[in-house]
């Protein structure tokens, strides 16, 4: 068996136990390395050069890729941020020091022999252990309608009350990060909240009451998205809607006009049908 081919099928960087567990035999693995085919990111480790080189550093600091980096890799609605978040067993130290998040705490799902990117479960765990309260619920949100795991295979962990209290108000529905964070922050109002109603044919982002839609732009509403979402706004105003659109900026970084514009919407009524 090649023992390039090997390690480069299954990530890039593997334990050298996995080799020699497969059937390699030492004798190629040694050769590998000396001819440069294989390099050896920390000792009983072996990579490819042209492995991905995070997960190559997790393996060199021997550590789990995880929490919001991971949510990140694996295409989840994130916050982004300028740190390299990571897991570490409680009982070890590591090999040199990191400016990585760290996180000590033990997995709530086994992390198998050679795991360099953590699961699912125990990345949504840690990410509303470390995260603020709506960022999290993002991460969390975006997973399960990406159908990446289920509200009752996380029921059924030992998680503590601050990822309970996140479990309890995640839901599958929402299109974008941006609708998970508007829907906590207009609980207030007490209104009917609805995501993903359909409205003219198409989904809105937010329904609030009966007649007041929220509309929240990402980077593609440009061009011909842009005609379109416009001409979805003159029927729903002809159909009785009053619409309301902000952008992805706006909501993030001037988030008090966009409440204040929604108040003085509710407060005139059109919230209601006529």
């Amino acid at each position: 068996m090649d023992p390039v081919a090997f390690v480069a099928e299954r990530g890039g960087v593997v334990r050298v136990r996995a080799l020699l567990d497969a059937g390699v035999a030492m004798a190629a693995v040694k050769r590998a390395r000396r001819d440069g085919a294989l390099t050896s990111p920390r000792n009983g480790w072996v990579a490819v050069p042209t492995a991905d080189p995070v997960v190559r550093c997790a393996a060199e600091l021997g550590v789990v890729i995880t929490c919001v980096t991971r949510a990140e890799r694996v295409g989840l609605w994130t916050f982004g941020g300028d740190r390299f978040h990571v897991a570490a067993d409680p009982r070890h130290s590591l090999p040199r020091p990191t400016e990585a998040r760290v996180h000590w705490a033990r997995a709530v799902v086994p992390r198998p022999e050679g795991t360099l990117e953590d699961g699912i479960e125990n990345t949504l765990v840690l990410v509303a252990e470390c995260q603020p309260f709506e960022h999290a619920l993002v991460v969390w949100e975006s997973a399960l309608r990406a159908g990446l795991v289920s509200k009752e295979i996380l029921r059924s962990l030992p998680l503590r009350e601050r990822v309970r209290r996140v479990l309890d108000a995640a839901q599958p529905f929402a299109d974008s990060g941006l609708e998970t964070v508007v829907v906590p922050r207009l609980r207030f109002l007490k209104l009917p909240l609805r995501r993903q109603v359909v409205l003219a044919g198409k989904p809105v982002d937010l329904l609030i009451g009966d007649r007041l839609v929220l509309q929240i732009d990402g980077g593609h509403h440009v061009g011909p998205q842009r005609v379109k979402d416009n001409l979805h706004d003159a029927e729903l105003t002809l159909r009785g809607y009053h619409v309301i659109r902000v952008s992805y900026q706006q909501v993030i970084d001037d988030w008090p006009t966009v409440q204040q514009l929604i108040m003085i919407a509710v407060a005139q009524g059109l919230h209601l049908a006529r």
